[in-house]
């Protein structure tokens, strides 16, 4: 392919173009379709971003992810991508997004976070039921990358073609190579492989595009830039009391519950504190139970609002959970009150008395978060795809598909060829932060992003300071490439205003360290040149 040409793209025609997909998109493992067909509809709109007015195509549809081995057609994978018109292809950036899971689709980074159009929601309150509001996007980031937005093989509209099946691309390894395939497909088909490339993976997407960066690379596709928002790159520390411990505090701090005599002056402060409390008083605690310094034990409880007695009841594990997967702290802080704590943002709370006491709190969509906001998501989406972007199917949408979770394989084999996924027992270890390492080394020009919630415990922010700060990653120069940021919000970054505002300001920066360097872009250019030469 000439990597030299200066290709621009203009819409071919401002008419719309709606499609109705008539197939059976099924989300069991067996389930597949025997049609490998691409199709789209195509849609034009226009958006005011700052003082700017951009017009700009939106398409929606399958693209084809082939096997890497035979290049027959694998997988039908359903996307939705926002291009500006009339750019210069060779500079316009390009960035894919993904949600995690494993399992879920992309609709929830796509109507929450910097597609055009996003979701109005009461964050941290219950959104109530509807007519709901679908809104311009101030923080939309199309003014600095045109935005692709994936759906994995058992999500969305997604599915295996036959003779594959669903279950084939469950898995860490599977999953990674089939976005690798569309991400391929993608470029090829749009003219885009010498724009500048950037991922966006939030929760389990973050431990794919660790996996994704490094497949990427050796097939000849190098990032500019990675985001992980919301990051889990070591499963081995899970439920690790040290790094959930900030969190904790903050959603003490929150709703007003701790009991410090001096209360650091702003929430930064405050979680420098506890982080250093944290790797500190605390660890030493947790290791002497139960023998404990009693002021170490006054000042857990001063910091995170929980009485001693209760404290020492959980061994002084704030990450403790009981027998029904409840973590009791969230449970626990506003007991007297009746409610419980979101675990996908702590501010959010639910009712946890009478019949709600006996539906888990901290699974899924009952988790007080999710139910803040999955009656928005789940009728705007559909009313968006169908009149905004005029993509119609019989089939349902997959939001979160719980059958793919069941059913992933865990195993992962990492650049050194070691497997770091599922051990001999069964358990979960998965580690994928060498491999982002791997890569960065590899592509010393590659910017990371790692974006936190400071009220997020499905995804400590503290524990992935320290899972990055302990990736393999020694070269300094390399290590400047790799930056944190936190906001005052949860897992879902973007659902608090001011903390979208603020993410996007830190992504556009990337962008722009990523793409004004010269001399870094002929680098990356030629990387990617001699790999697939």
């Amino acid at each position: 392919m000439n990597i030299n040409h200066a290709a621009v793209h203009h819409p071919t025609t401002a008419r719309d173009q709606p499609f109705f997909d008539p197939l059976a998109y099924g989300n069991g493992p067996a389930d597949a379709v025997t049609d490998s067909s691409e199709n789209a509809a195509i849609t034009h709109h226009s958006t005011t971003i700052g003082q700017h007015v951009d017009n700009y195509t939106a398409t929606a549809g399958h693209l084809v992810a082939v096997d890497a081995e035979s290049s027959q057609p694998a997988a039908k994978m359903f996307y939705v991508a926002f291009t500006v018109d009339g750019q210069d292809l060779n500079t316009r950036p390009v960035t894919f997004f993904y949600n995690g899971g494993p399992g879920s689709s992309a609709v929830f980074v796509l109507l929450g976070s910097f597609a055009p159009k996003r979701i109005k929601t009461a964050m941290p309150g219950f959104t109530p039921p509807p007519p709901y509001t679908l809104e311009d996007n101030p923080d939309s980031l199309l003014d600095k990358s045109d935005l692709v937005f994936i759906n994995p093989v058992g999500t969305g509209y997604s599915a295996a073609i036959a003779p594959f099946k669903n279950k084939d691309f469950w898995g860490v390894d599977q999953d990674a190579k089939s976005i690798r395939q569309f991400i391929k497909r993608y470029l090829t088909a749009n003219d885009r492989w010498n724009s500048p490339k950037f991922l966006f993976g939030e929760s389990y997407g973050t431990a794919r595009s660790a996996v994704l960066s490094y497949l990427l690379h050796e097939d000849g596709v190098d990032l500019n830039g990675v985001t992980l928002q919301s990051s889990i790159l070591a499963y081995t520390q899970a439920g690790n009391p040290v790094g959930a411990l900030p969190t904790a505090v903050a959603d003490a701090w929150y709703h007003k519950k701790s009991t410090l005599s001096t209360t650091p002056a702003s929430l930064p402060d405050l979680m420098a504190s506890a982080a250093l409390f944290a790797r500190s008083d605390y660890a030493t605690a947790l290791q002497k139970f139960p023998r404990a310094d009693p002021a170490t034990v006054k000042q857990l409880s001063d910091f995170t609002g929980i009485d001693q007695t209760t404290l020492t009841s959980w061994g002084l594990d704030v990450a403790a959970q009981d027998n029904l997967g409840h973590t009791l702290f969230l449970t626990t802080l506003l007991k007297s009150q009746g409610l419980a704590l979101g675990a996908y943002d702590g501010r959010v709370t639910g009712i946890d008395s009478g019949i709600a006491a006996t539906i888990s709190p901290n699974s899924g969509g009952n988790d007080p978060t999710m139910n803040a906001v999955s009656g928005v998501y789940t009728a705007m989406w559909n009313n968006y795809l169908n009149d905004g972007l005029k993509f119609t199917s019989n089939s349902a949408f997959t939001d979160l598909n719980d059958q793919a979770f069941a059913n992933w394989d865990f195993g992962h084999i990492d650049p050194t060829g070691a497997q770091k996924g599922v051990d001999a027992k069964g358990d979960v270890i998965l580690y994928t932060a060498g491999d982002l390492a791997a890569t960065m080394s590899l592509n010393v020009d590659l910017k990371v992003l790692s974006a936190n919630g400071y009220y997020d415990f499905v995804t400590p922010f503290y524990q992935t300071v320290m899972d990055l700060q302990k990736m393999p990653l020694v070269d300094p120069n390399v290590r400047k490439n790799l930056s944190a940021k936190f906001y005052p919000s949860g897992h879902m970054v973007y659902l608090e205003a001011a903390s979208r505002t603020a993410l996007k300001a830190d992504l556009a920066a990337m962008i722009d360290a990523a793409t004004s360097d010269q001399h870094a872009l002929a680098r990356i250019r030629s990387l990617q040149a001699r790999k697939r030469g």
